[in-house]
């Protein structure tokens, strides 16, 4: 059952694994092949019951060894721009287009490809293969792979995240954390507000804290590896009431908070939480820490020099590795792609940028031989 990378991708870019949604089909795909090649796994079903995490192990699972991170979820492919199916890989000029190609179906691919030739390899540690689900919902799946990875190996001595970087290594990143706000009021006519309670009013003390606390972040605590070089927060959506003439009942707002490296992300919403009503509710919809990897960690170095690239200070997009890093598994980024082609419709992979993936798990594997 061997497949080239690119054969793999396209089986994966198959499976429509939109977030939030089942990926049991495409888990099942990856170990039939994982099996086919006598690579042991374990299925972690998370607490949804129908999408689960994968954990394969190549080598002896109770050396200190290093992890392939990956999530196989992507995000809905509904844009009119698509040129054709999403879920069908299309190439083109030496392009792999199809949703999840660049994020991050391709570094998924090249590591699945690179498998045969790791498990002929002699190897002085092993190398995982973690696959996680809903990372794109605010990295959900992730935690509870985790909480398990104590009873499925020695601790690692490193984590590479292959989230779309042009393959070069990247140590550190914002960390996120999102809120829902949903507001309950009385509704009725218009011309008898004293009558009704208004949803969307009992909303605008957390909207004005939320907008004074964006204002505030730009001169707080600043890191110049990120751009912008502070933290930041901002209302992403609202929604409620019916029509101008209806006191609205309900109302909905959802906020979002991107933390620098050291600073906690939940924390920087609490001048939203402290001006709550008692008719409005908080629900926490994600939380993730940044990652700050250091400069002269081994790891750097290691990955430096399997990708031939020199590293990078940090990314502004939130990935797992914060979380990785908090689980005490330093970890770095490093993957095929452009960030920029992501969560777009025609997102693609060149044949070189999977190739070069490839390669660099390859060479992962030489510097571990025996």
């Amino acid at each position: 059952m061997d497949l080239s990378a690119a054969d793999l991708l396209e089986r994966l870019v198959a499976f429509p694994s939109v977030v939030g949604t089942p990926n049991d089909e495409l888990m099942a795909f990856v170990a039939e092949y994982l099996a086919a090649h006598d690579v042991p796994y374990t299925l972690l079903q998370g607490p949804e019951g129908d999408r689960s995490n994968l954990f394969a192990t190549i080598g002896d699972a109770s050396r200190p060894g290093y992890i392939l991170s990956g999530h196989v979820d992507v995000v809905p492919a509904q844009e009119p721009e698509w040129q054709g199916d999403p879920f069908v890989m299309r190439r083109v000029d030496g392009r792999m287009i199809g949703r999840g190609c660049c994020d991050m179906k391709g570094y998924v691919a090249a590591v699945l490809a690179a498998v045969p030739a790791l498990r002929r390899m002699t190897l002085s540690a092993p190398i995982h293969i973690a696959l996680s689900y809903d990372e794109e919902a605010g990295c959900r799946g992730v935690p509870h792979m985790l909480a398990a990875l104590p009873d499925l190996c020695a601790a690692p001595l490193g984590c590479i995240v292959g989230e779309p970087t042009g393959m070069v290594p990247v140590l550190a990143h914002k960390g996120k954390s999102a809120l829902r706000l949903t507001a309950g009021g009385r509704g009725g006519h218009s011309s008898r507000p004293d009558l009704g309670s208004n949803a969307i009013h009992s909303l605008l003390p957390a909207l004005e804290a939320a907008v004074a606390q964006a204002a505030a972040l730009q001169t707080g605590p600043q890191d110049d590896r990120f751009a912008p070089p502070y933290s930041t927060l901002q209302v992403g959506t609202i929604r409620g009431g019916q029509a101008i003439n209806i006191i609205p009942e309900t109302a909905v707002a959802e906020i979002e908070a991107r933390a620098i490296a050291g600073v906690d992300p939940k924390a920087l919403l609490e001048p939203v939480l402290s001006v709550l009503g008692a008719d409005v509710q908080a629900d926490w919809l994600s939380s993730y820490p940044a990652l700050a990897l250091e400069a002269d960690h081994p790891l750097v170095g290691l990955v430096v020099g399997i990708s031939g690239n020199t590293s990078l200070g940090a990314v502004s997009f939130g990935t797992e590795a914060g979380l990785f890093q908090k689980a005490g598994v330093p970890a770095i980024i490093c993957g095929p792609g452009d960030i920029a082609r992501a969560h777009r419709p025609e997102e693609y992979l060149t044949e070189a940028e999977l190739a070069a993936a490839g390669e660099m798990i390859l060479a992962l594997g030489r510097f571990l031989l025996v």
